[in-house]
């Protein structure tokens, strides 16, 4: 079980059910775009924002980055961090039918690929100090300012299993939280070397 400081948030009941079993941190439940109008909800947000801090942890889906961006929004103060889920196609077990993009959502992740994904939120890895991957490492890497940027971030994010829909600040983020300097340099390497 991972001790993580602060709160995550969750889109809905069976994502809080999921993560419960494997953080022993708060869970806050948005109830999907409940969050655009429950005030109290918001106001929740704030406070452990303010106070520990907020990990966002919404499916890879459209409506999950809908989520994240209005809570993103409205937090304006505050310690509010990310945690991608990778895409992965398939269907959770108690829907009759996959989800409008197909992908799977946090309720339907291996615990392994959760526990992958929050580790690096964890009490332990909060204090490593390591080197992170900036904006200049990505334009020296072909990853902004060419024409073919687009398409090699997109190389970048399914090689280092992040979700497609990321935009280049989030997937800058996303690569310091979860991956670091050093698989970042090692990815970025073989993709330079078209391997």
């Amino acid at each position: 079980m991972l001790h993580i400081n602060g709160a995550i948030v969750v889109e809905g009941k069976y994502d809080k059910a999921k993560v419960a079993r494997l953080v022993d941190c708060p869970i806050v439940v948005v109830n999907g775009f409940g969050v655009f109008k429950d005030n109290e909800t918001v106001k929740l947000l704030r406070y452990y924002s303010e106070n520990g801090g907020l990990i966002i942890l919404t499916d890879s889906d459209s409506a999950g980055f809908r989520i994240r961006g209005h809570i993103k929004g409205i937090i304006k103060n505050g310690n509010v961090r990310c945690a991608y889920i990778p895409d992965i196609y398939g269907k959770e077990k108690r829907k009759p039918a996959p989800s409008a993009e197909g992908k799977l959502g946090v309720e339907g992740m291996p615990d392994s690929v959760l526990l992958e994904v929050l580790k690096p939120f964890s009490e332990e890895q909060e204090s490593s100090g390591n080197r992170l991957v900036t904006k200049m490492d990505f334009y020296e890497d072909g990853f902004t300012g060419r024409p073919d940027s687009s398409s090699r971030r997109d190389e970048l994010k399914h090689r280092l299993n992040l979700p497609k829909r990321l935009n280049v600040n989030s997937l800058l983020e996303a690569i310091n939280r979860t991956v670091g300097c050093e698989k970042y340099r090692e990815t970025a390497d073989e993709i330079n070397k078209g391997q």
